[in-house]
């Protein structure tokens, strides 16, 4: 019996989509263009990033139920989900925000049903990886991950845009009121 189920991995990814998607709506459509330097992602592109690696994810895990990688030709996947975080950018906010939602809901509703048995299964890697192997437990929280990594990102890019991120907003709050 493992302590951190499906349930528990739905639970944790909802909260973390719940945040990028807040972070997606305080930023003005109008500076969703917005870069901090050369060579950085914009604002839209990292949440373009953001979903179609989540839905690439969820397509793996949840569709395929792939239980290896050694033939995965990254060579052609990694141009083509460019392309589709390409395609996705060029939208208006709203289709943005929708995307993020729908994989949410997908990946949280697939997590809800996943039986204890099938997070302990082993990936497999190519030759010479480190390490050779994961458990899919481990893959479904590298994606969660991935995306607190460019949410952090993004919390970084509204200080710059002169944003206070909603979790700063909603600490201030909790802390005038508790009169700390």
């Amino acid at each position: 019996m493992t302590y951190y189920g499906g349930p528990d991995l739905a639970r944790s990814l909802r909260v973390v989509r719940k945040n990028t998607l807040a972070i997606a709506a305080d930023i003005p459509e109008d500076r969703y263009d917005f870069r901090p330097a050369d060579g950085c992602r914009s604002v839209r592109e990292v949440l373009a990033h953001i979903a179609v690696a989540s839905k690439g994810a969820y397509n793996g895990h949840a569709v395929r139920k792939i239980k290896t990688f050694v033939d995965v030709d990254f060579a052609k996947l990694i141009p083509e989900r460019r392309a589709q975080e390409q395609a996705l950018a060029a939208l208006p906010k709203a289709e943005i925000i929708a995307a993020l939602r729908e994989d949410g809901e997908l990946w949280g509703t697939y997590l809800d049903t996943v039986p204890e048995d099938e997070l302990a299964w082993t990936i497999e890697f190519a030759a010479g990886a480190t390490p050779p192997t994961k458990s899919r437990f481990e893959m479904f929280l590298s994606a969660k991950e991935h995306e607190m990594h460019h949410r952090a990102q993004l919390m970084v890019y509204q200080r710059l845009l002169g944003i206070v991120p909603h979790l700063t907003r909603d600490r201030e709050a909790w802390l005038a009121k508790s009169g700390r």
